[in-house]
């Protein structure tokens, strides 16, 4: 969801633009242009670095000064459940698709302050397993080691949950189980120049063993292992008229020293083949005292994903694994909200 700052910039930049040297100043917001602003409330909120709940509530674009002069026009079929749908199924879909809001508005669960217990149906649970997990891959990604050179095999599967460290435990699981030699990659990671540097900062005590421990959001770990075949997202946009932008899906055709030969999965530009070099990387996390450069390969495995990283996806097949409850507004909504069906989820 777009942060009501960029929101309102935008409003004042538009409106510097029409007004230009005439001196008049318009009411109108954006400079009387029509501007046109499209999503889901019901998903997540905008990030606040440390940010209370109010604080992240009061970021969204309907809590901006100007939110009252818009007109609000409400959607209310959900084309993702009810494309290709059998008109047998309309009636299931239609339950579904409410339950859904449901969620996203808050109304599972009873009256609540911030955390509620939401009950889901038994038969999207996988119940009596020995092993949970294993049930779960096997639902999401059937016959993996048969079909997965097929193109769209990886198109419109996943893995959810909510933190970064389970999603990687799944990863390395998934990786352990995919045939094939396994390719190490370790990035060169050192300080970044920064001009706000305190005056009793000492480098030296940062070690390279302490910058190579470090793993953050929205940056490849300083070891990245990798095998022909797997599925892998990018953390970085490298070029967006071929598709290769943050969050594209795509699949390892060869492993060299230097490079990474790619084919996309995901998106406009299926089967479109790239290769992708180290390239150096900042983190934005304001948290440490230091600023990190990493040189890495900008990719991450992803037979598994953050809920986060699955928002504006559709997806057939989706295993939910919720080793933790979600901690966030929306979370569960936009992970269940993925499905092109209701028995793609379990």
């Amino acid at each position: 969801m777009i942060h009501n700052h960029a929101f309102e910039a935008l409003e004042r930049t538009l409106n510097d633009v029409m007004n230009g040297d005439s001196g008049n100043i318009s009411e109108a917001v954006f400079g009387g242009k029509v501007v046109v602003f499209g999503g889901d409330f019901r998903q997540i909120l905008p990030v606040v670095t440390n940010g209370t709940r109010s604080e992240c509530v009061n970021a969204c674009i309907n809590s901006s000064y100007i939110w009252s002069k818009f007109i609000v026009l409400n959607l209310t079929k959900n084309m993702r459940l009810t494309v290709g749908c059998r008109s047998s199924d309309i009636e299931k879909i239609r339950e579904f698709a409410d339950w859904l809001l449901d969620i996203g508005q808050g109304n599972v669960g009873g009256p609540n302050e911030g955390e509620s217990v939401i009950d889901i149906p038994d038969d999207l649970l996988i119940l009596n397993s020995v092993d949970p997990m294993g049930d779960l891959i096997r639902f999401v990604y059937p016959n993996i080691l048969d079909r997965f050179n097929e193109l769209t095999y990886f198109q419109d599967r996943a893995l959810l949950a909510p933190l970064n460290e389970v999603v990687q435990e799944n990863n390395e699981r998934m990786l352990a189980l995919f045939p094939g030699e396994e390719v190490e990659y370790l990035s060169s990671d050192s300080l970044a120049e920064c001009e706000d540097i305190l005056e009793d900062f000492d480098p030296q005590l940062y070690s390279p063993d302490l910058l190579n421990g470090l793993k953050m959001s929205g940056m490849p770990n300083h070891r990245l292992v990798q095998k022909v075949g797997v599925p892998i997202m990018l953390l970085r946009n490298i070029n967006n008229k071929k598709g290769l932008c943050n969050g594209t899906r795509l699949q390892v055709v060869s492993l060299g020293r230097r490079v990474i030969e790619e084919k996309v999965v995901s998106g406009t530009n299926i089967g479109y083949r790239t290769l992708i070099s180290r390239v150096s990387l900042t983190p934005t996390d304001n948290k440490l005292s230091f600023r990190l450069k990493r040189r890495q390969f900008p990719i991450s495995v992803c037979f598994a994903m953050t809920i986060n990283k699955s928002q504006g996806q559709s997806l057939s097949r989706v295993g939910l694994y919720l080793k933790d409850p979600v901690f966030s507004h929306g979370l569960l909504y936009v992970a269940l909200s993925r499905l092109k069906s209701r028995d793609g989820i379990s």
